[in-house]
């Protein structure tokens, strides 16, 4: 803990809080129209209205006040910011507060696959690698398969990254090796993907290229409404890919912790192939998957 002795000045308005280092070099004074934007510490005293002024040189930070209030009343308050924002940002010119990320394991269906949750957005859609040769351009993934020989593939989404293992190891023998160089990854601010990640609404639009008949999007409708949430929060995605209108069988892309799962196949014949019968029995009478 950084200590601060307080220290009045010749001017009643004004109190200097002395640390026993040099915060910057030169010299930055604040006011309410500054830019603080990168200046959490300024960010934290404008927080109090009766602060007027910031000017921080050398090894204190003045802090210039309203007369409304007295600084028998505030200064210990203060005191305690200043120490609070110097243990987190020691230089604190033009530094930003690092974003924390909290990372917890969560099993999916497939035993292969982890889900490694993250409390902050990771992208707007997602990204999928097969293989380590196809993670050039997908630097998060590139660092877990240089991290983790047992490293099959990666799948990022929103808020999570599934990582599929081979079957060399088990989970609860690696499960915290992983979850912790994840999170170090993101709170270094390692790159995620330099790929434009691929949207939810139409996942398939790039592999098949065209877009669907009515039959079609009758039947993606009804899986983005009682299907894609359950398999998205399971790690994995399932979208329709084609559909056979002679033999009413409709084909699903498998994607994440849904590829090459043990239970895929029975969750497509008995949940997914019901739910279709169900409400579009018309249209739909088998289910087939295609891994992804």
């Amino acid at each position: 803990m950084r200590k601060i002795l307080i220290e009045p000045t010749e001017n009643p308005k004004v109190m200097k809080f002395v640390t026993d280092y040099n915060l910057i070099p030169g010299s930055l004074e604040l006011d309410r129209s500054s830019d603080i934007s990168e200046i959490p510490l300024a960010q934290e005293l404008f927080n109090y209205p009766f602060v007027e002024r910031v000017f921080i040189t050398a090894n204190f930070v003045a802090v210039a006040k309203q007369e409304t209030v007295e600084w028998e009343h505030v200064a210990e308050s203060l005191k305690n910011v200043i120490e609070d924002e110097l243990l987190a940002n020691p230089r604190i010119y033009l530094q930003k507060k690092k974003e924390m990320y909290q990372i917890y394991a969560e099993m999916t269906p497939n035993p292969n696959v982890m889900k490694f949750v993250s409390n902050k957005l990771l992208m707007d859609g997602f990204v999928e690698v097969k293989s380590r040769e196809a993670a050039g351009e997908v630097p998060l993934a590139q660092a877990i398969f240089n991290e983790f020989d047992f490293a099959q593939e990666v799948f990022i989404s929103d808020n999570f990254v599934a990582v599929t293992k081979n079957d060399s190891v088990e989970w609860h023998q690696i499960m915290m090796a992983v979850r912790g160089f994840i999170a170090e990854y993101l709170q270094n601010g390692g790159v995620i993907s330099n790929l434009e990640p691929q949207k939810h609404e139409n996942p398939v639009e790039k592999i098949i290229n065209r877009d669907y008949t009515d039959d079609e999007q009758k039947i993606s409708d009804i899986l983005n409404e009682y299907v894609a949430p359950a398999v998205e929060n399971d790690g994995g995605k399932i979208s329709l890919m084609e559909y056979d209108e002679s033999t009413k069988t409709a084909k699903m892309l498998l994607q994440g912790a849904c590829s090459g799962c043990p239970s895929s196949t029975a969750t497509l014949k008995n949940g997914i192939e019901n739910i279709l019968k169900q409400f579009v029995p018309e249209l739909v009478e088998k289910v087939e998957a295609v891994n992804g």
